[in-house]
This record gives structure tokens, sequence and C-alpha cells, in this order.
């Protein structure tokens, strides 16, 4: 039987706010940043930043935790998932798309971790509704790429599919996830974030040589920071203060809060314009994970029935 909804408290509501501003303005900082430094280089920046930021708080507040080696190897698996490849195919696929579409796109991530957990595991079946919801939510990333894809794999088009690969890569880490359903929290997102630093450092050494690049922005500076320290390492530390106390479920909203603030953001202060078929493909989106989260549903059946009644 799964677990009852947790109440939301206006508070409650008002920090899944915060975190989806602070996660839609991710995306608005890698726009600016990538524009200056190349993909690699920036998520060599980001992790490191982050896994400093978290280590140190948790040296500040530490769990007690006894760390075994093939527990880091799991994270390190967790870090190529969740940190590794998919910033690496965002940050890629933002030199060509603006932060609200790029937002947009990565709304998918809940539909893939469906399809991912589907087939690999046995407690998560698809059902009418939110089979329904995955097919709802592919057309409106169609619909978004629109006729692009016929003039062959172009810059524009190999963006979206690197950005529709992060999804890819999110999914297969939301289900791996549950593996460290016995570790805190803070110490699977610090270990992820560590382990790919250490990744991460050799690569972007040997392919980007950042001693050669010449030195970025003082904007382009301050976004890197920002991402780390704010988007990312505080965002975990909200994301699961969030989690323990409003649950799985419900938290799962900021998905669909995410690209509200990533829009106006990249509106606001970078003049980006999404075009018709953005705003429909959004609206597409957002009815596929309507339908797979199946409250609003519940709630416009539950009215509807008041009414008759």
């Amino acid at each position: 039987m799964p677990a009852p909804l947790k109440h939301m408290t206006p508070h409650i509501w008002g920090l899944l706010a915060l975190l989806a501003f602070i996660w839609g303005g991710s995306f608005f900082f890698v726009r600016i940043a990538v524009l200056e430094i190349p993909p690699l280089t920036l998520v060599l920046a980001r992790v490191l930043i982050a896994a400093i930021v978290l280590n140190l708080f948790l040296i500040a507040r530490p769990t007690g935790m006894q760390h075994r080696p093939k527990l880091w190897l799991q994270f390190a698996i967790m870090g190529m998932l969740n940190n590794i490849i998919p910033f690496s195919l965002l940050f890629y696929g933002q030199q060509e798309l603006g932060a609200g579409l790029a937002s947009i796109i990565n709304a998918l991530t809940p539909i893939w971790s469906l399809l991912i957990a589907h087939v690999a595991t046995r407690d998560e079946r698809l059902s009418a509704s939110k089979l329904f919801g995955v097919a709802v939510g592919f057309a409106g990333v169609g619909i978004m790429i629109g006729g692009a894809v016929f003039a062959g794999l172009n810059g524009i088009v190999l963006a979206l599919l690197a950005v529709v690969g992060t999804t890819i890569s999110y999914g297969f880490a939301s289900v791996y996830g549950r593996i460290f359903s016995d570790v805190p929290p803070l110490e699977t997102a610090r270990g992820q974030l560590t382990t790919s630093t250490i990744f991460m450092l050799p690569i972007a050494l040997l392919l980007d040589k950042p001693w050669l690049l010449p030195m970025p922005s003082t904007i382009a500076i301050g976004s890197i920071i920002l991402l780390a320290t704010v988007c990312t390492a505080y965002a975990y530390i909200l994301y699961f203060k969030i989690l323990a106390s409003a649950g799985a479920v419900n938290i799962s909203l900021v998905t669909l809060l995410v690209p509200v603030s990533a829009i106006a953001l990249g509106m606001v202060f970078l003049g980006e314009v999404l075009l018709p078929r953005h705003i429909v493909g959004l609206g597409f989106i957002l009815i596929g994970l309507a339908a797979i989260d199946g409250r609003p549903l519940s709630y416009l059946r539950h009215r509807l029935f008041h009414k008759l009644t």
C-alpha cells in the first residue's frame, strides 16, 4: 500500500517554490556561463565547488556514518548518472538552447524515471493514466522539435537531443538511487559530487586544457559560483529538508514549477523568446506530468462528485 500523502503547509509550499526558483535559476546561470566556458570545464567547476561546500557542511554537522569502499563505488556510479553525464549533455545543449527551452525539455525527467522503473523494478508498473501521460509528454517534445528534425542533425536538433539525453540519465539515476535508502541523503549528495569531481578533473584537463582558455568575465565567474553553491549544494540541502517534511510524492511537484522560473528569468534578463510551438509543447508535457502524478485528475473528480451530489 502506498504511503499516504503528507499535508502541504504554506511553509512547505514556500520552500517548494524556493527550490523551483533555485533549480530554474540553474538553467539561467548555465546559459550565461556556457557561452564563455567549455561544457566539460563548467561541469568540473560545478561539481568541484559544490563538493567542497557539502564536505565542509558535513564536517561541521557529521552524520556519523561509516563509509565502506563498496559504498564509494556506488556513489561513483550515481555521480556518473546524476552529475557527469546529464551535466555534460545539458551544458552542451545549452550552448544552443535558452534557459527556458532547456528547462521545458528537462521536465521529461519523471517520464523517463517511470518508464525505466517499469522495466527495471517490480513495484512501479505503468497504469493506463500513466501510459497516457508518457505519450502526451513525448508528444510535447515532438511538437517543440517540430520540422527541424527533417533538416538533419544540425546544431539545434543535436542540442535538443542532448537535453533529452540529460533527462534519460536522470531517469536512470532516480531508479538506481533507491539503493541509498539507508544512507543519509546528504551523504549521498556529498559522495556523488566528490566522486564526480575525481572523474571530471582529468577529463576536463585533458580535453579542454582550461589553463589555455581566456579568463571568463566577472558575470560568468559569478554564474559558476552561484550555480555550484546555491543551485547545487544548497539546493540539495533544501531538497532533502522538503523531502523529510512533505514526502517524495509531494516534492515531485517541483518538476511542474521549475520551467516557470527558468522561462521568466530567461525572458527578463536574457531576452529569450519562446516560439508558439514551445508553449504548446510545454502544455503537453505539463498535462502528461499531471496525468502521471494523478492528483489533478483526482481533485477534478472529487469536485465534480460534490457538484453532482
